[in-house]
């Protein structure tokens, strides 16, 4: 699905900051074994002889510092292979760089005199009809992509003649039969670096803004 090759410069402390956490976590449940053995021994040390701690009851203690133990090391181990999955995610991400790609919207970016954009279809269409608007919802042009199969189509608009400031959107009108046809309209942009953030993953655009890795739909 990509072709050529993109350079990028991706710097992500995820595997720092994952040993560190380590660290840290293995020295907080070390110190609590620690203050749960010197109790159990006060306890101990402390106890009526003529009523002694129950076995049963001693056992069950040991048992429950050695379960929350175990089960703050699953979490600790949990998270920081989450952390290593993000830093490997964004490193392979930064293929992407260069890239164009579609995201779920409608408006249209004017490149060199032209714009280009997308429709998914959910089912066969025997006609598309696409309107561009300008960005105070006035129809400037309109053109009819014929009849289309379901799932993704690109098409490109001639921008030669737009002559209205700001960036212009379009809408969709598919029909079967003259009923309507569900589709999402898609836009194209151009990706301008990758990053995480709170443990995802997500894409810088050349127009200066970010989504979500999982909010692209198709790579170019």
């Amino acid at each position: 699905m990509l072709t050529g090759t993109s350079s990028a410069t991706v710097t992500n402390p995820a595997t720092v900051g994952a040993s560190t956490s380590t660290t840290s976590s293995t020295s907080s449940m070390d110190a609590a074994q620690d203050r749960f053995l010197k109790l159990l021994v006060a306890q101990l040390n402390n106890q009526d002889p003529m009523n002694p701690m129950d076995n049963a009851q001693m056992t069950s203690q040991m048992a429950q510092i050695n379960t929350v133990t175990g089960i703050q090391q699953v979490n600790d181990t949990l998270k920081s292979m989450a952390e290593q999955f993000t830093a490997m995610q964004v490193l392979q991400g930064s293929n992407l760089v260069g890239h164009d790609v579609l995201l779920k919207g409608n408006t249209l970016a004017i490149n060199n005199g032209s714009a280009e954009g997308a429709i998914d279809l959910s089912a066969r269409a025997e006609s598309v009809k696409v309107e561009v608007l300008s960005p105070g919802g006035q129809v400037v042009d309109s053109f009819d992509l014929g009849a289309l199969d379901a799932g993704q189509h690109a098409f490109t608009w001639d921008a030669s003649s737009y002559a209205y400031g700001g960036t212009p959107s379009y809408r969709v009108s598919a029909t079967l039969g003259g009923k309507p046809i569900e589709n999402t309209a898609l836009t194209r942009a151009t990706v301008q670096s990758v990053g995480s953030s709170n443990g995802a993953m997500n894409v810088q655009l050349q127009d200066g803004s970010s989504v979500a890795y999982n909010a692209i739909q198709a790579v170019l």
